[in-house]
């Protein structure tokens, strides 16, 4: 056999295992953020490219290492558990200011915890990074929160915003992610 016939067979090979390496090395990066983002992943690719959600998601990762964030001291953990528990029962009388307080009492706490807050989005996304079960439900919250400040809201959204921003509030809360327990709407 000539020696460029064994070039091209050595060069074929080559690339097979350079995509094949390819092919594996994005499927582990997929199961990946699969599985720390769970339903969030598949939110995020529904409507657009994999790739392109996928190096969201890396980037999102990377600017949330990049923040501190940190627990916070049992005090302020009792001050804002003690806010909430008057959110909730001012929700009776006030339901539209209740899902105002929820809003601004999440983002306080989450502003103390060393989350960015000046961008829902941005703020979203980072939050997501850590607590990808909740982040849906703080999106929901918020956007019920906009409609409520067109006068578009009902009273039963009002009430299911209160219990969205619960489900984050009480996992910003807690000392080490695990759910506090802030009672029900």
């Amino acid at each position: 056999m000539d020696a460029w016939v064994w070039v091209v067979i050595v060069a074929a090979v080559v690339a097979v295992a350079v995509v094949g390496a390819l092919v594996l090395s994005q499927r582990r990066r997929r199961a990946r953020l699969q599985e720390r983002f769970g339903p969030e992943y598949d939110r995020a690719v529904e409507g657009d490219r994999r790739g392109r959600v996928e190096r969201d998601l890396d980037d999102r990762v990377r600017r949330r290492e990049e923040l501190d964030i940190r627990p916070l001291a049992s005090g302020a953990r009792e001050r804002y558990a003690a806010q909430w528990h008057e959110l909730q029962a001012r929700f009776v009388d006030q339901p539209g200011e209740a899902v105002d307080r929820a809003d601004t009492l999440v983002s306080e706490v989450m502003r103390e915890r060393g989350y960015p807050v000046d961008d829902f989005d941005e703020q979203a996304g980072l939050v997501s990074v850590d607590h990808p079960g909740v982040v849906e439900n703080y999106r929901t919250a918020h956007g019920v929160y906009v409609r409520k400040t067109q006068e578009r809201a009902s009273t039963e959204e009002l009430r299911e915003a209160v219990v969205a921003y619960r489900s984050l509030f009480e996992e910003l809360l807690s000392e080490d992610g695990e759910r506090a327990d802030t009672a029900d709407t």
